[in-house]
């Protein structure tokens, strides 16, 4: 008869052969599920989030899928509807981020004719098409807040209701939503219901990215060079020791996405089938930071540039100044070149400058001042017919300058009117006297009611 302690070693080593058993059975179950899907890669963290997915998928949990933007985040909605038993039910994809605002509730739940405008006939959601299987709510951060609430009650109830129709309809379906959006700063911003963040994340299944994955880099490199060499009837990329190394402390912002298209790029532009570090770094950057965003709060409302506001009366009385101080020094220049001739093209641009304005300021507009510029010396030079009776010798007055308009619209009306006046109404001569073309002079004449 066996002793005691043989019936003890015997029951541990059936306690160990079954456990062997087990994780040779799940082993397996994980490696089909790769082969199924194409999914390369052994790092722990990746295979938990699958085996996640193959333990939930019999359940109609909801699960919640987050991960950076390229990292897979769409390989586990499908393992979950192919191993549940809605498997033979419809599968919908839908992009929450690529559906505008205004139209989203009506492909989420469908409307009735005449619901808004071009809605010519009744149409039927996606919840309603998919019932009885599942659907994938990528993206789902960027859902409306008014969505948000129809799909609390369709995840709580399963009952929703067709834009603009009153009757309340069921439907049974398994949601399995994704996101790259950190979820609890969207909530804490009010741009996501606390509640539906908690009904979506049931069962929550993390993608590591690929940054994280140092081993499983060469390993994706070496399929998609077989893919990409297949698609395009070329040979077969290799990488050296010294490629490998750099591509492994590559960051990949883009993940797998990135490094898909970029074994694709050079698998068609590059002629060498091996490839070195140096002939890497053409294409991935050794420095990969990224120029970093300031998220500081608006908080000193003393600061000059605390809003756009204020920067714009900063460079309003700035370029006040400067213009003043420009044309202090012009009439300066002016006086000290005495009575030397000046050409036309001189006294045309003088008497522009030194012309007094004389327009009617708007105490609302944001170039009204309330303060007078300071007092400027203003030339004023005389017409080519005066020069003749004074023996050709321009006569510079000096006198004190006017309070100056510094609306840019008002200014440029009255230059418009002076320039048709002294043309006789001739826009093409008007139009080289401004310095401008005729279709520009055109579109101002109607912008300023010009036209009479």
């Amino acid at each position: 008869m066996p002793t005691t302690a043989h019936r003890e070693h015997s029951l541990e080593g059936w306690f160990n052969l079954n456990i062997k058993v087990n994780l040779t059975s799940k082993m397996s179950d994980l490696q089909n599920i790769k082969n199924r899907f194409g999914i390369i890669g052994n790092y722990p963290a990746l295979n938990r989030a699958l085996e996640k997915a193959i333990q939930v998928a019999p359940t109609d949990i909801s699960v919640l899928v987050i991960g950076e933007s390229g990292t897979g985040k769409e390989f586990i909605p499908k393992i979950i509807h192919s191993e549940s038993k809605r498997k033979h039910q419809p599968y919908i994809v839908v992009n929450c981020g690529a559906i505008p605002e205004g139209t989203i509730d009506s492909e989420l739940f469908g409307h009735e004719k005449g619901a808004f405008t071009g809605a010519t006939s009744t149409r039927k959601g996606y919840f309603e098409v998919a019932d009885g299987g599942t659907i994938f709510l990528d993206e789902v951060g960027e859902l409306p807040l008014q969505t948000q609430v129809r799909l609390l009650r369709v995840l709580e109830s399963g009952e929703f209701m067709k834009v603009g129709s009153s009757q309340i309809q069921k439907t049974n379906v398994r949601i399995v939503a994704a996101t790259n959006v950190n979820m609890m700063n969207a909530i804490q911003e009010g741009k996501f219901r606390e509640d539906l963040y908690y009904r979506l994340n049931t069962v929550q299944v993390d993608m590591p990215p690929l940054r994280e994955r140092k081993g499983d880099i060469h390993l994706l490199f070496r399929k998609f060079a077989i893919d990409f060499a297949e698609k395009y009837r070329m040979p077969e990329l290799i990488l050296t020791e010294d490629a490998v190394r750099y591509l492994e402390g590559y960051s990949f912002p883009g993940n797998v996405r990135q490094l898909r298209n970029l074994v694709e790029q050079m698998t068609v532009v590059e002629q060498s089938r091996t490839i070195n570090a140096e002939r890497l770094a053409e294409y991935i950057p050794a420095d990969n930071r990224l120029p970093a965003v300031s998220n500081h709060s608006k908080t000193n409302n003393n600061s000059d540039f605390s809003s756009e506001r204020e920067i714009m009366y900063k460079i309003l009385f700035d370029m006040r100044n400067d213009i003043n101080d420009l044309k202090s020094l012009t009439s300066e220049l002016i006086k000290n070149r005495g009575t030397g001739e000046f050409s036309m093209h001189e006294q045309n641009l003088i008497n522009r400058i030194y012309t007094p304005e004389v327009s009617s300021a708007n105490p609302s507009s944001l170039l009204y001042f309330e303060t007078p510029p300071a007092e400027i010396q203003n030339p004023t030079i005389t017409t080519r017919s005066d020069m003749e009776n004074y023996n050709n010798i321009e006569d510079i007055e000096l006198e004190e300058a006017q309070t100056e308009s510094l609306s840019l619209q008002n200014n440029e009306r009255d230059l418009i009117i002076k320039a048709l006046e002294k043309h006789n109404g001739r826009r093409n001569k008007a139009a080289d006297e401004l310095g401008i073309s005729q279709r520009t002079l055109y579109r101002k004449i109607k912008q300023y009611n010009l036209e009479d």
